[in-house]
């Protein structure tokens, strides 16, 4: 049995800046010479989702694995174009065969990861993905 998991809707600001302070803080933990997951684990512990470091750890090693090249980070309020595509493959508005050119390998991984990244979401965000799935834990 297959079960599919619409993408979740990232109209929350803070959803989508949770996501945005993940890659950034991935960014400068690569950048300089940090582990990663302990650094996304403090970020991420502050809004009781911690179980999605290695989830976004992946999730941005396999994105930059098909882009070819580091995924660049914004400032502040300034999203860069990485920020925005990240957002977009992850609620569905940029799917990654219209963004992403890379090789097939690289694109099932990263399609892969897209998915186990909004599964992953869902289970530790109560109402991600509003009124599709909601988190019953935390009801």
């Amino acid at each position: 049995m297959t079960r599919h998991f619409p993408p979740p809707s990232l109209d929350d600001a803070a959803h989508r800046s949770l996501l945005v302070e993940a890659a950034r803080c991935w960014r400068n933990a690569r950048d300089t010479g940090q582990s990663v997951q302990p650094c996304l684990y403090k970020i991420l512990a502050s809004h009781n989702c911690e179980m999605l470091a290695p989830v976004f750890d992946s999730l941005m090693h396999l994105c930059e694995d098909a882009l070819g090249r580091a995924v660049a980070t914004g400032e502040d309020a300034a999203l860069s174009g990485d920020e925005h595509l990240l957002l977009g493959l992850l609620d569905g508005s940029k799917p990654r065969h219209a963004c992403i050119e890379c090789a097939e390998g690289a694109a099932l991984a990263l399609d892969c990861a897209i998915c186990s990244t909004r599964i992953m979401m869902g289970y530790t965000t109560p109402y991600w993905i509003g009124s599709c799935w909601r988190n019953t834990a935390v009801e």
